[in-house]
């Protein structure tokens, strides 16, 4: 499911003529947004049901260059969920379908009033049952890596 579409701004790339690692944290906070906007948690939805969600890591993997002006298309999925959290993941591609990043995310469900963790409301989990699903036999390859030197 494509949750976001934007394109490569001039302001994005850096010194090595392509788009700043930063830039690429950044879309992907834009595709989590249209996410909770998707599931009902948009300005309104999150005014009428005062709860929110925030994101509690994030996990960046890095496959190709992006350049200025070049589409950018966020593919997301759902690999786990229960009543208070997401575990998602996000792939970026070109308008070539080539894979140029991802982003594993943990989100959590937030009463604004308590900020402390709450349930979803019934019916942003009902969205949120309709997203697309892992096989939890075979997640994306990418999902559930572990940084560190291997050796």
């Amino acid at each position: 499911m494509i949750i976001y579409e934007t394109q490569v701004a001039p302001e994005w790339v850096d010194y090595n003529g392509h788009m700043n690692d930063a830039e690429y944290a950044r879309v992907f906070s834009q595709a989590c947004e249209a996410l909770i906007d998707h599931i009902g948690l948009d300005e309104a939805g999150r005014e009428h049901y005062g709860y929110t969600v925030y994101t509690l890591e994030t996990h960046l993997c890095y496959r190709r260059e992006a350049h200025q002006g070049q589409p950018l298309n966020v593919d997301l999925t759902l690999l786990d969920s229960d009543a208070k959290r997401l575990h998602v993941f996000f792939a970026m591609f070109d308008d070539e379908g080539n894979l140029l990043a991802t982003s594993e995310q943990m989100l959590m469900g937030m009463k604004k009033a308590s900020g402390r963790p709450s349930p979803f409301p019934a019916k942003i989990a009902n969205c949120i049952e309709e997203l697309p699903k892992a096989n939890s036999q075979a997640w994306p390859t990418l999902a559930g890596r572990t940084i560190g030197i291997r050796r």
